[in-house]
């Protein structure tokens, strides 16, 4: 039995109905790469039973404390059951990109059972026309409590049913998994009894750890070598956040993005995805006639997982507030604006201290910060009170060579994280085997189309390329050498209507 830290259990108590705490993905599997060139229901149930000591999130359920006087604790599910937590379902005819985005909202959009291990898997058959896609593809749809696992761990969840070959063998549990009794509420009471007891000196030490990092930051800003951020004004991303959710998201060549950094020393592959999505975001918001004079702020988190704590369970975690600078129309100088915001955010969160946010969510009042999350959502404060961020954009680490999982390749994975009262808007950035996605979860009354957002992604990609990689003496030379080649092919194009030759594809 193990406790769950501050930080862990403060995504349990920030849930309400219309705001699960739970991040996940969205990936998709050509099962005519596994062996026999099918896999069934059953193999893939098998599959996940062989892998399931690989990762203790797996069978750990969640115990309370009596009257929430103390924080929860993990133990060893005794009433563990595979099928309830992996899945199937189908899409109706034809299997569309846009049905497989309806499907995977309407799913992320549901809360987690608390009594059980909080994850679950759905095995979605009958993508027959996703464009880019294998016909007979699968797709898998994953959920994990943010209680559980962060981006790294998460990651690292992942990597436990993925292989490099199709017919990769797996190694077997060290020792048999054994189930935990549950406990009792006498037992966990007084465990919270001697929590409590060791509490004040606890608490006498965080202040002793952290009074030299506040003393950095009060003088770092005094004299001006920190920059706090701006003021971050108010968008429909804002508010109150519904139960319902939308989902989408595109895939860019990762060499162009790293090819646009190279274009632009000392910038970095994640300075080029926050200047995609800021440009993103000013073009949305502008053919609303929303886009605001200052720029969009964004919560950017941040792993502090050390590596002797990878396979850990639980959060590690920062994170700085990042402006995108969306209120800069010109591609270049946004990308290089983002790049001294990045710099400057990072100096402010690590002066602060990595591990403060984590070191003080241990003495967050447990009997009450539920209530103060479910009293902040049915106020409508978050319709009132000035926003910390505007959206969220989580860049999780990914692998550059191919995946096999349940016996097929992986084609595609997007990333799904959570919304919370005030923050309407979530872009997970993944890498894998040379691409980029972004995905985009919102609630469904502030991106009501979000494919409209993804085009201005994909139009923002392109406005950063043609202002790097295409204006370079080397583009202009090989343009020079076109144009003096024969004029047929540039004729035939033409004529084909198939205009610029796209440098990245999309999944639908």
């Amino acid at each position: 039995m193990q406790q769950l830290s501050g930080l862990d259990a403060s995504f349990i108590y920030m849930e309400t109905g219309s705001t699960p705490m739970h991040i996940g993905s969205l990936a998709i599997y050509d099962q005519s790469t596994a062996p026999g060139g099918h896999v069934t229901f059953k193999e893939i149930l098998r599959f996940f039973e062989q892998r399931l000591h690989k990762a203790r999130a797996f069978r750990q359920r969640m115990v309370r404390v009596p009257l929430s006087l103390d924080h929860p604790y993990w133990i060893e599910d005794p009433d563990f059951d595979l099928e309830f937590h992996v899945r199937h379902i189908a899409l109706p005819k034809p299997g569309d990109w846009r049905q497989l985005c309806i499907q995977a909202a309407r799913l992320h959009a549901r809360p987690l059972d608390l009594r059980k291990p909080l994850w679950e898997a759905y095995v979605i058959e009958g993508l027959d026309n996703v464009h880019n896609v294998p016909k007979g593809s699968f797709a898998l749809v994953t959920k994990m409590h943010h209680a559980a696992i962060d981006g790294v761990s998460g990651a690292e969840m992942a990597a436990a049913i993925h292989d490099l070959s199709p017919d990769a063998e797996v190694e077997g549990p060290e020792k048999p998994w054994e189930p935990e009794r549950l406990p009792t509420g006498i037992e966990l009471l007084g465990k919270s009894a001697l929590r409590t007891v060791m509490s004040p000196a606890r608490f006498g030490k965080l202040l002793y750890r952290s009074a030299p990092s506040l003393a950095k930051v009060v003088g770092g800003i005094v004299n001006r070598e920190l920059k706090i951020p701006m003021r971050v004004p108010r968008t429909r991303f804002n508010g109150t956040v519904g139960a319902h959710r939308m989902f989408d998201g595109r895939a860019f060549d990762l060499n162009v993005i790293k090819a646009i950094k190279t274009m632009q020393p000392g910038t970095t592959v994640n300075d080029v995805i926050v200047s995609i999505v800021g440009g993103a975001l000013r073009k949305y918001l502008a053919a609303k006639n929303e886009l605001p004079d200052e720029s969009l702020v964004a919560m950017a988190p941040m792993s502090i997982r050390p590596e002797e704590r990878r396979g850990a369970a639980g959060n590690l975690v920062t994170a700085m507030s990042l402006p995108i600078r969306s209120d800069i129309a010109d591609p270049l100088e946004r990308l290089q604006a983002v790049n001294e915001e990045s710099a400057q955010a990072k100096k402010l969160a690590y002066t602060m201290g990595p591990t403060l946010a984590a070191d003080a969510a241990e003495f967050l009042p447990s009997t009450i910060s539920g209530l103060i999350a479910r009293t902040y959502a049915s106020s409508g404060l978050a319709d009132r009170v000035s926003p910390m961020v505007n959206t969220v954009i989580s860049n999780i680490p990914g692998v550059g060579v191919p995946l096999y999982s349940m016996g097929s390749r992986m084609v595609a994975t997007f990333g799904l994280g959570p919304l919370t009262h005030g923050i309407g808007l979530f872009q997970a950035v993944l890498s894998y085997n040379n691409t980029i996605t972004i995905s985009v979860v919102s609630d469904r009354d502030m991106l009501p189309d979000p494919s409209f957002y993804c085009r201005c992604l994909e139009d923002s990609f392109e406005e950063l390329k043609a202002a790097t990689i295409d204006r370079s003496p080397q583009a202009k030379s090989s343009g020079k050498r076109k144009k003096k080649s024969s004029g047929r092919g540039a004729l035939q194009k033409k004529k084909n209507g198939s205009g610029a030759t796209q440098e990245h594809q999309t999944a639908g």
